[in-house]
C-alpha cells in the first residue's frame, strides 16, 4: 500500500510540474526591449512579434522579431529556454538563458547568446 501511495504521488508531482504556457509574455504588449551591445555598450532594441512554446519541450521558447542597432533593423530567430519558474500570486519570475540568430545586416549582426531573469505580473 505505502508502495502504492508514493508511486501516486510521484506520478502526480510529474503531471502537475509541466511549465505553463507563458509565451504571450514575451511579446512585452508590443513594445520593445531595450539593452546594449559590444564593447561601447550600445543600445540595442529588441521587439518579438512571434513567440510560441515548443510542443516537445515546455521549457522551450520558439521567438522571432526585429533588432534595432544604429539606425540598423535586422530579423531574428531564435529560442529561450527556463531553466527555473517561480509562480506566486501577483508576479511570476522566469529564470533562463537565449539564443537568438540575426540576418547579416551590420556589423552589429550575428548571434546573441546569454542568461536572463524575467519577472511579469500574473493575469
Amino acid at each position: 500500500m505505502k508502495k502504492l501511495l508514493l508511486l501516486f504521488v510521484l506520478a502526480s508531482n510529474f503531471i502537475f510540474a509541466q511549465m505553463p504556457d507563458i509565451s504571450n509574455v514575451w511579446l512585452n504588449n508590443s513594445k520593445a526591449y531595450t539593452g546594449t551591445i559590444g564593447n561601447k555598450n550600445q543600445e540595442i532594441k529588441l521587439k518579438i512579434n512571434i513567440s510560441e512554446q515548443n510542443r516537445k519541450n515546455d521549457q522551450e521558447y520558439f521567438v522571432s522579431g526585429y533588432t534595432l542597432v544604429d539606425k540598423v533593423y535586422s530579423k531574428f530567430e531564435g529560442k529561450f529556454t527556463i531553466i527555473k519558474y517561480k509562480d506566486a500570486r501577483k508576479k511570476g519570475t522566469v529564470f533562463g538563458e537565449y539564443e537568438l540568430a540575426e540576418e547579416n545586416k551590420g556589423k552589429h549582426s550575428g548571434i546573441l547568446k546569454g542568461k536572463f531573469v524575467y519577472t511579469f505580473p500574473m493575469e
